[in-house]
């Protein structure tokens, strides 16, 4: 009998800090960190308690986070990562800026935060050092 793909991550993936930063015609900007932590299936967000961010409309704000947890979910479930994704990801620190900040540039910061994550435990597994766990 053969088992499925792994779930992701296997075990809490901490303190994944990621800057987006693209500066040209249309800029982008979003700054993220975020803790993945084994969930029972699917991609869920959670903001920390107490997490504020400095940015005017603060309406965008509920769309952005949503837009990380959209890319952290189109990284996790392409078919050459091999895993199911099974995540709780919990926005620890974020920040936006008037002139870059939006659902895209949050969403590729979502998509670069899985990849770290998944490069981290890939690391783990080769047994490099500074590795998680």
């Amino acid at each position: 009998m053969t088992s499925g793909p792994p779930r992701f991550p296997p075990y809490p993936i901490r303190g994944v800090r990621v800057l987006h930063r693209k500066q040209n015609c249309a800029p982008q900007f979003a700054l993220i960190t975020v803790d993945f932590e084994p969930a029972a299936e699917g991609v869920v967000l959670e903001v920390a308690e107490g997490l504020t961010v400095e940015y005017e409309p603060a309406e965008d704000l509920p769309r952005f986070f949503a837009a990380v947890a959209a890319g952290v979910e189109e990284r996790l479930s392409l078919p050459e990562e091999g895993v199911v994704a099974a995540a709780r990801v919990v926005l620890r620190q974020a920040r936006a800026d008037a002139v870059g900040s939006s659902e895209r540039a949050f969403r590729v910061a979502g998509y670069l935060a899985a990849r770290e994550a998944l490069e981290r435990t890939a690391r783990a597994e080769r047994g490099s050092p500074g590795a998680e766990p």
